[in-house]
């Protein structure tokens, strides 16, 4: 798939963040219940990280230029990163208000029409975050994946307001909207740290996790086979580009079409067993000592 077109998948989420906006709200002004509007503040944030999330997108399908050899695919890391301020931003809002609640309560209203509201807003966010995940895994997308794991953490906080304020239907204990809405921004606030530490690792060029090191090792070992050794193998991934590359180790008497060949045999196999993978082999021969000065990346 190009991955322009992935940038469909971020208007399906604004789209369902308007709505549920728009049904928590709704929920929000017929029960006066500070667990539902914090559970609206979110669906504002996931608005506004929609957004970013298909600036973002459009961004990263650009075409590698002079100024980016590469490609343009880490801006995928600062939709992620904004998105999980923008989460620690609505805990702080969302604790500000129940903490203010919880000492002056105020009775609430309409609650079963108010639950029925938030729970089709629920559903809706349900089924967009299944979507957007399965793209976004699919497609080795952060950002399809961020958003869909702030839009379950979504549904998360609406099972939680459903239970404080089902339990203050069946109490009458006012308090206990207030503690849940607590509780909720203790929830998102780990999600927002999950989602920044994940984009910190991306930008500062963190190596391929260790089911994919594993693909490649398998994909060595048969070279090895065959003679051929390795060193020198450095990673690191960029959203969804994998970078790697390795110094390919040859028989001195081995000749220069032989051993380009070999080469070449080595990167399309990678290739086809790390998806997305860009890799760049370096030749030198096995009996010389030099091949063992320039392993690491400051060589000397």
């Amino acid at each position: 798939m190009i991955r322009s077109s992935l940038t469909k998948y971020a208007w399906l989420s604004i789209a369902a963040a308007i709505a549920t906006i728009a049904l928590k709200a709704g929920a929000y002004w017929l029960t006066g219940s500070v667990g539902l509007l914090s559970d609206a503040l979110e669906s504002v944030i996931n608005l506004v990280a929609a957004v970013m999330a298909l600036a973002m997108l459009t961004i990263a399908a650009r075409p590698p230029d002079e100024s980016h050899v590469y490609g343009h695919g880490k801006a995928e890391y600062f939709s992620s990163t904004v998105e999980g301020v923008l989460i620690f931003v609505a805990a702080g809002g969302i604790m500000y208000t129940a903490i203010e609640r919880l000492f002056n309560p105020r009775p609430l209203e309409q609650l079963g029409l108010g639950l029925a509201v938030s729970l089709v807003a629920s559903l809706i966010n349900l089924t967009v975050s299944r979507v957007l995940l399965s793209a976004g895994k699919r497609h080795r997308s952060i950002t399809l994946e961020a958003d869909a794991h702030h839009l379950m953490t979504d549904v998360w906080t609406s099972v939680a307001v459903f239970g404080g304020v089902g339990a203050v239907w069946l109490t009458g204990w006012l308090w206990l909207d207030a503690v849940v809405a607590i509780g909720v921004a203790f929830n998102i606030t780990w999600t927002a740290y999950q989602l920044i530490r994940r984009s910190v690792e991306g930008l500062m060029d963190a190596s391929l996790s260790e089911a994919e090191l594993k693909q490649i090792e398998t994909v060595l070992d048969q070279y090895r086979q065959k003679g051929i050794q390795f060193h020198a193998l450095l990673t690191r991934q960029g959203a969804s580009r994998r970078f790697i590359s390795v110094h390919v180790l040859v028989p001195g008497e081995m000749s220069v079409h032989d051993a380009h060949h070999v080469a070449e045999d080595i990167e399309a196999d990678i290739r086809q067993a790390v998806a997305d993978a860009f890799v760049i082999t370096h030749l030198e021969p096995v009996d010389d000592e030099i091949s063992q000065h320039d392993i690491s990346i400051d060589r000397p």
